[in-house]
């Protein structure tokens, strides 16, 4: 059972909250009336919804819209800024669960929204604080670290499998085999369900788990290895690609 939770926003367009999780910390299936911006300062987030699983890396964020079930486990000790936003703010809000790249302004703009006041004046600096939270909200930049859940119920049990032996190649042609459909089949049902080739959900599906286990605090070497990367460069290269940073040389 999915529990709803509400929020009062009163005078304000939107609620923030401060949270520390200790590894392994879990919260169970649960939604919100309003739209939730989740932002991680440290640690890695799992985070699982009825259409797709997704994974949050230090310094990004999950935009999970109003309505949305989810339930989230944490990796590593998980510091995290969440924003509580009215559905009533704003009619151009985002409108699916997607992990976003959460920029230096609306870093700095979410802290200081901690500290601001539940009721302002008209035309004030924390009403503009407000306003500018909400327009660097609607510019977030999409990134992919998520994993779109097929409809087929064969195809589902699949990617459970993918899941739970991330170091298995996981080619197109044994994918088929488990699934007892030819590998056209396969790459045709599963990408008009999820919008992704098979080898792209593999591929992020490989990268979303390499980053749950650094942050666990396994050397690039290690995750590479069992994982099926084909060297400790190839891991780097992917997981910095993603991340949009240097790789380390």
């Amino acid at each position: 059972m999915t529990t709803t939770l509400s929020f009062s926003f009163q005078h304000r367009p939107l609620v923030p909250f401060a949270h520390d999780y200790a590894h392994g910390d879990q919260e169970d299936w649960h939604q919100h009336d309003c739209a939730q911006l989740l932002h991680i300062l440290s640690g890695v987030v799992r985070v699982a919804t009825p259409v797709g699983y997704w994974v949050v890396p230090p310094g990004r964020g999950v935009w999970l819209p109003a309505g949305t079930p989810h339930a989230l486990r944490m990796t590593g000790n998980v510091a995290a800024r969440t924003l509580f936003i009215d559905p009533l703010a704003r009619a151009d809000l985002p409108a699916g669960c997607q992990i976003v790249q959460i920029t230096p302004l609306l870093r700095e703009l979410i802290v200081s929204s901690l500290a601001l006041a539940e009721r302002y004046a008209p035309a004030s600096r924390d009403e503009r604080i407000y306003e500018l939270i909400l327009d660097e909200i609607r510019g977030m930049a999409i990134l992919p670290f998520g994993l779109p859940e097929p409809q087929s119920e064969t195809l589902r049990r699949l990617c459970q499998q993918v899941r739970e032996a991330p170091g298995e190649a996981w080619s197109s042609g044994q994918a088929a085999k488990a699934c007892s459909m030819s590998e056209r089949t396969l790459n045709r049902h599963f990408q008009q369900q999820t919008s992704l080739t098979w080898s792209e959900w593999v591929r992020r599906a490989k990268l979303m788990e390499a980053l749950v286990r650094l942050a666990q605090g396994h050397s690039v070497l290690r995750v590479a290895l069992e994982l099926g990367y084909g060297s400790h460069s190839a891991c780097s290269e992917a997981r910095a690609t993603s991340l949009s940073i240097p790789t380390p040389q």
